[in-house]
């Protein structure tokens, strides 16, 4: 790709956006080799204290006009089109914050203009780069699940404050529908959704998806902020077990499809098959975020990079786009 910078240079980034993720992704690039934060901006300032020694600048302008090579957007979603477009306008290499934009159209709109710039273009999908996830991929690429039947994931937890723009579909499921895809290595093919208005807000709390991929494999998401206990829990069931993924604590489980009978009478029901040993792994726990800003910078010096890419950005808002619309006229949507 053309204006990839030359390996082992120093990029010079920029953050704009200094709220609930902007904060972290300041620490992370400060402490990534080959990454040197050299700007931040954010119209309503510095209210974590993130910034240090930079002068906090007022707006995207501004950013670019501090000379950076790249830069990491964390604004809030309805400002990702206008924001990134400016980036790219400037020519600079740009990582966004899940989802790509506010819409399927204006994400689209993104992901064309960065690839006729000929730009790195990345979307911050941080669950890729859970040690439980990346394991689990791993494995079932390496066919110790065999053929994979079904993947279904379980994220639910309290109310964030953090949240003003966009219902959990749009801040949450997007994450599952994005590592779903992923780990399965194919799109969405057809969704159906139910979602629920319960804390008084204009967005939607709750839904509860199902869906299947392009390659067969049949997923479902329950997905809400309303719940007392914080689950985030991926499970593929396949021919020679089951994969279960807790990505709070990196923590990744196979109990297998076993042969031993049941010798107690009340255990010996048809369960479809039988109960094998469960293995939990000694897996390497790095920070997700890190991993993530490190696969950026991977694919900012031309080195094989699992960065997300806007596109795949794009068909993950589709997918969020079905599911509101299933829900919304009680259809099922093929993509």
């Amino acid at each position: 790709m053309s204006g990839v910078l030359p390996e082992g240079r120093s990029i010079r980034m920029g953050l704009i956006g200094l709220g609930s993720m902007g904060r972290h992704h300041a620490r992370v690039i400060r402490e990534v080799e080959g990454m040197e934060l050299v700007a931040v901006a954010d119209p309503h300032g510095d209210r974590h204290g993130v910034a240090g020694p930079l002068e906090v600048l007022g707006d995207v302008e501004a950013l670019i006009a501090a000379g950076i090579d790249a830069a990491m957007v964390a604004v809030p979603t309805y400002l990702h089109e206008e924001v990134a477009l400016a980036l790219c306008e400037a020519g600079v290499h740009t990582m966004v914050e899940k989802p790509i934009a506010a819409s399927a159209a204006a994400g689209a709109r993104v992901a064309e203009a960065f690839e006729d710039a000929g730009l790195v273009g990345a979307v911050g999908y941080v669950e890729r780069c859970n040690p439980a996830l990346l394991e689990m991929r791993r494995r079932i690429a390496a066919g110790e699940l065999g053929e994979v039947f079904q993947i279904t994931t379980s994220r639910q937890g309290p109310f964030p404050g953090r949240i003003a723009d966009v219902g959990v579909v749009k801040d949450l499921a997007t994450h599952d529908i994005d590592l779903t895809a992923w780990i399965a290595g194919s799109p969405y093919a057809v969704v159906s959704g139910q979602v629920t208005h319960r804390s008084g807000r204009e967005h939607e709390d709750m839904v509860l998806a199902t869906g299947r991929l392009a390659n067969g494999v049949i997923v479902a998401h329950t997905v809400n902020w309303l719940s007392p206990m914080k689950i985030r829990q991926t499970v593929a069931t396949g021919e020679k077990g089951a994969f279960i993924a807790n990505t709070l604590s990196g923590d990744l489980t196979f109990v297998a499809n076993g042969d031993v009978r049941s010798e107690w009478a009340r255990s010996t029901a048809f369960r479809g098959v039988s109960e094998g040993d469960s293995v939990r792994y000694a897996i390497a726990r790095r920070e997700p975020l890190r991993v993530e800003q490190e696969n950026f910078r991977d694919a900012l010096w031309g080195r094989p990079s699992e960065a997300v890419s806007m596109p795949e950005g794009v068909h993950t808002l589709r997918v969020v786009e079905a599911i509101l619309t299933s829900a919304a006229t009680g259809e099922t949507v093929h993509l």
